[in-house]
């Protein structure tokens, strides 16, 4: 599987300065640009040009190896690439057991416009075919279950009907996973979660190879003015140098656990793509550079599971995910549809084995 140059990406901005220049990223924090005569081909308006904008988008793009812009959220950049590919009429295939604001979205705003959706579980989501499917959007790992799809034969098979397939790769991460390499159309992500990784803003993006899709997204995020702020761009792409080392000792870490908390007496289930006997593993052995951060466990009653949570000191009860505090959450409180013992548990960057012991006590005192 490729994987970006993460060495490389560091010094995209240097290897372009001349003497003088600053090596940290400027914030450019203006709403105007000075515009004596012909505005063409310079920076017009702050909803439509920002240079932070423009050097983050360079790093995106070197990342997903393909054009990016960039969002400020990730539902911003779902909904950017669902209103650039779908019209009255458009038939939209999403996962029921995804990231459950996708589905709000398709629901409530694209329905009631005219738009047929259809919802499929990610792990049986290619039963039934793709015929006249006009966008497909999936998940893997779906949020919260973690079951899995081949992303090639879906793209294989939604192209062969004449369809456009939308991936969201949040979970992953460009280090995690390759959608576009695999035949996806278009990716969208969630950049709050790990790709900033220290849960201090919102942003996303949406990247395509498709020229046509992508002028219709820009289009959207000119027109609907869903444009990220300077300085949460500014954040991003800070966050962004560390990204390659967060994920390395999450993923790392979160293996150590999962094989762990498989053996506790107290958990009654573990999903985690990386242990062998997990329904997923097989697909994420041959799909997937790393197995993730993200993993789940099953505990006895909704009452152990909060008690857990909250008194694990090294554990921040909270939604989101993918920051260098792990955190955890019952996604049942949200409407998914999972045991009420069901938690999420995002690895974050804390030494392994003092995260363990303080899940471990944790789980030794329900």
């Amino acid at each position: 599987m490729k994987t970006p140059k993460t060495g490389e990406m560091l010094h995209l901005r240097g290897n372009a300065l001349t003497t003088g220049d600053p090596v940290a990223l400027p914030l450019t924090q203006s709403s105007m640009y000075h515009l004596p005569g012909a505005p063409e081909g310079h920076a017009s308006y702050g909803r439509v040009d920002n240079p932070t904008w423009v050097h983050l988008e360079h790093v995106l793009a070197h990342l997903e190896d393909a054009p990016c812009l960039a969002f400020p959220s990730g539902m911003a950049a779902i909904s950017a690439a669902l209103f650039a590919t779908v019209k009255a009429g458009s038939r939209l295939l999403v996962p029921s057991d995804g990231y459950y604001v996708t589905r709000l979205l398709a629901d409530r705003f694209l329905s009631p416009l005219g738009v047929e959706v259809e919802e499929r579980p990610t792990a049986t989501f290619a039963e039934g075919g793709f015929d006249r499917l006009d966008v497909v959007f999936v998940e893997s790992p779906s949020n919260p279950g973690l079951d899995m799809i081949d992303l090639a034969v879906v793209a294989q098979d939604v192209h062969a009907k004449g369809g456009i397939t939308i991936a969201d790769n949040t979970t992953m991460t460009p280090l995690g996973q390759r959608p576009l390499d695999l035949g996806i159309d278009v990716v969208v992500s969630s950049d709050t979660k790990a790709m900033g990784g220290h849960s201090d803003m919102l942003m996303g993006h949406v990247a395509s190879r498709s020229a046509q899709i992508m002028e219709r997204v820009e289009e959207w995020r000119k027109v609907s003015g869903a444009i990220p702020g300077p300085h949460e761009a500014w954040l991003l792409h800070r966050g962004l140098e560390t990204l390659d080392v967060r994920f390395d000792r999450m993923c790392a870490s979160a293996q150590i656990l999962a094989e762990r908390l498989l053996a506790h007496p107290a958990v009654k289930q573990v999903r985690y793509p990386g242990l062998p006997d997990d329904p997923a593993h097989a697909l994420a052995q041959a799909q997937t550079a790393r197995f993730g951060f993200l993993l789940s466990l099953t505990l006895e009653s909704e009452d152990k599971a909060e008690t857990f949570i909250n008194a694990c000191p090294l554990l921040r009860p909270a939604t989101s995910f993918g920051g260098v505090h792990s955190s955890a959450e019952r996604r049942a409180r949200w409407g998914d549809d999972v045991d009420p013992a069901f938690v999420r548990l995002s690895v974050g960057c804390e030494p392994v084995e003092e995260l363990w012991y303080a899940i471990e006590a944790s789980l030794n005192a329900l």
